[in-house]
């Protein structure tokens, strides 16, 4: 059984930054793309990030593109989120998952509890 520890999450002003990591227990961490998510309240989980099995490649949601860097230590199992000049529209929970490469849903059933991003205007 996968599991997926969020952590990082914060209370932030805008404009701010923060840095999310995600540890994940699978063996085969190596051989995934992994993604970021968030789901804001009232809303439905949506993509955010995503990055190759190499750690090179990598695409992100429009909505955060040039503010949003994810990366990858496949020695320690976990994927970060580095986040800049953050908006009150970035709350929310973040997880992390598997990804099929291009793909924008999580590819493991299990999710983690995931961390919470509050953004002050």
């Amino acid at each position: 059984q996968v599991q997926l520890v969020e952590s990082g999450g914060g209370l932030v002003q805008a404009g701010g930054s923060l840095r999310l990591s995600c540890a994940a227990s699978a063996p085969t961490f190596s051989s995934y793309a992994m993604g970021w998510f968030r789901q804001a309240p009232g809303k439905e989980r949506e993509f955010v990030a995503a990055i190759h099995w190499n750690g090179i490649s990598t695409y992100y949601a429009d909505s955060v593109k040039g503010r949003f860097t994810i990366s990858r230590d496949n020695a320690e199992n976990t994927v970060y989120l580095q986040m800049n000049r953050l908006k009150p529209e970035d709350t929310a929970v973040y997880y992390c998952n598997a990804v099929n490469w291009l793909g924008r849903s999580g590819l493991w059933g299990a999710w983690g509890r995931g961390t919470l991003v509050t953004v002050s205007s």
